[in-house]
């Protein structure tokens, strides 16, 4: 029977932050806006990777790249966008070279890297530079770390926000329902029905089942083996917890210091959302021995080169969703100030 799988999926769909429009005000962002250590000298701020005179140096264009369920704008609907109101954020500090290329929203990294390297050539093409940074959202740092992996002198640094790269525990599960290749057809047709109309990115060759495939923990191992990281391009991870933990041994940096923008949270405890609630239960199911997680991706799993530490956000909030709504009760992180923190830790480290 094909009952139990489509509802596996279905339940990773809705947890995945399939969209509400809700046009919510955005809480105050003054005072947010947080001072950073400027202490680290850059990593990277020629073009070491690449030809030399290929192209302008830093500071380098800003890509926001969306993660699985992505759009820039949903339905249509221009002020919906998967990052929330961050372009216009950081377009309003100055940062006028902000851009959200958009990839298949269902498919595996295979696939939507492929389309992420041809955006990212264009706007290298249209701004003159030499680089980009990329600042991806859960499996937009997989399609990023791809490109990286082919293309490293396209790229400067790269942070990812609670990206599976040892996948998750949930993928897992759906993975066991969708063993029966009907079933996983089945899935691939219900979606390829409804997605055109939604998501313009979609296409008859999307692939949900694909794309839920790769998160498994068993295929990142070969995923990571596979796409190592290049000499010149500088990698960071952020991670988030939720369910009103705090997890502070897992979220500790690598260097055991963690930036203010992250440090100054870490008291601030945020409540799951209910769309997260069943999955978030599949990751730490034993209340006496907690697993951090932001209702999809578990702590250890976002980890990739230096990480920063963890924010009290789960997996939507991270993203400024749905539409722009607080965190949570308590919760006084809010996404556009950290996406602000996260280009001038950059900055100042010469990106």
């Amino acid at each position: 029977m094909l009952c139990r799988p489509v509802v596996l999926v279905w339940l990773t769909l809705a947890a995945c932050g399939n969209p509400i429009v809700v046009a919510s005000p955005e809480p105050s962002d003054a005072g947010q806006q947080l001072a950073l250590d400027g202490g680290e000298a850059p990593v990277d701020a020629g073009l070491d990777a690449g030809a030399p005179d290929a192209g302008r140096g830093p500071p380098y264009p800003i890509v926001l790249a969306h993660g699985f369920f992505g759009f820039d704008s949903f339905a249509g609907l221009d002020f919906l966008t998967y990052y929330f109101e961050v372009k216009d954020a950081l377009v309003a500090d100055g940062e006028l070279e902000v851009f959200t290329p958009t990839v298949d929203p269902f498919n595996d990294s295979a696939t939507r890297s492929a389309q992420l390297e041809r955006q990212i050539e264009a706007i290298l093409a249209s701004t003159g530079a030499a680089k980009v940074n990329v600042i991806a959202h859960s499996q937009g740092g997989l399609d990023t770390r791809l490109v990286a992996n082919r293309r490293p002198e396209l790229i400067s640094s790269v942070i990812t926000v609670s990206t599976p790269h040892h996948g998750t525990p949930v993928s897992d599960l759906v993975a066991r329902g969708l063993q029966d290749p009907r079933a996983r057809a089945a899935v691939d047709a219900i979606i390829n029905i409804a997605a055109p109309s939604l998501w313009s990115d979609a296409t008859k060759d999307s692939s949900i089942t694909a794309a839920l495939a790769q998160f498994e923990t068993s295929r990142m191992a070969d995923f990571n083996a596979r796409v190592v990281d290049r000499p010149g391009v500088r990698f960071f991870s952020v991670a988030g917890r939720s369910a009103l933990r705090r997890v502070a041994d897992t979220c500790d940096a690598d260097d055991g210091t963690r930036p203010p923008f992250i440090r100054t949270y870490d008291g601030t405890l945020d409540p799951v959302s209910p769309m997260l609630d069943a999955t978030e239960f599949i990751i730490s199911p034993n209340v006496f021995d907690p697993v951090g997680n932001d209702g999809l991706v578990p702590v250890e799993s976002a980890k990739w080169g230096t990480f920063l530490g963890c924010i009290p956000a789960d997996h939507l909030d991270e993203i400024g969703q749905i539409g722009g709504l607080s965190p949570g009760l308590g919760n006084d992180w809010r996404h556009k100030p950290f996406y602000r923190s996260l280009v001038t830790f950059l900055r100042q480290r010469g990106y």
